[in-house]
């Protein structure tokens, strides 16, 4: 049994850091897409439940936060 995420097609997620994060690591966000979803994770506990989005979902979180 593997702990790694995985895709729905079987093959490992690739995950990256949000440029946002601080630098010390405290507070990381880490994102990975598929072709229809985005996972979010917290970098710091990458084996705890992950978020996921409809890429449509996620679309309009990034519209609003680039706004605020």
């Amino acid at each position: 049994m593997s702990l790694k995420p995985l895709a729905r097609d079987g093959a490992e997620l690739v995950w990256f850091k949000s440029s946002h994060s601080n630098p010390d690591g405290a507070a990381c966000v880490e994102v990975a897409s598929t072709p229809g979803t985005i996972h979010v994770r917290d970098s710091k506990h990458k084996q705890s439940p992950q978020l996921a989005f409809a890429a449509h979902q996620w679309a309009t979180f990034i519209s609003y936060a680039a706004e605020h």
